[in-house]
């Protein structure tokens, strides 16, 4: 399921931003080891300080390889959705109002109602009880 980090948001792209919501994310899911975080080469991702916070936290990071947005294709998938669904489909007033609209669409419909084909059409939180049982 797509991490709890609605919080976590911000006009920059500097190493606190997905730091925070990095340690938000797994103080809330309480992750069971191995976890692997993939990412693209964002200098945030790739910085020493995302390093050591992966870490000390017990994460082992992985990269995509050059030029390959393949390697990334679930995330990619994701930001497609979200802009498709929601973030396109009206004008936001303020930043607060789509940070709501944003976890609303996440938490509330997302990982809970939507049906994904690379699940087997479950939401990710009927795959995920699946996958725990």
């Amino acid at each position: 399921m797509v991490g709890q980090s609605a919080a976590a948001t911000a006009d920059h792209l500097r190493t606190d931003l997905v730091a925070d919501a990095l340690k938000m994310a797994f103080r809330q899911r309480r992750p069971v080891r191995p976890v692997i975080f993939h990412s693209d080469r964002g200098c945030q991702y790739t910085s020493q300080q995302f390093a050591a916070l992966a870490d000390e936290l017990g994460i082992r990071l992985s990269v995509g390889r050059t030029g390959q947005c393949w390697d990334n294709a679930l995330a990619e998938s994701f930001f497609a959705t979200i802009k498709r669904e929601l973030l396109g489909t009206t004008a936001w007033p303020s930043r607060a109002i789509v940070r709501t609209a944003i976890f609303d669409f996440i938490e509330g419909w997302y990982n809970l109602h939507r049906l994904h084909s690379s699940l087997g059409y479950r939401s990710p939180a009927d795959y995920e009880t699946a996958l725990a049982a």
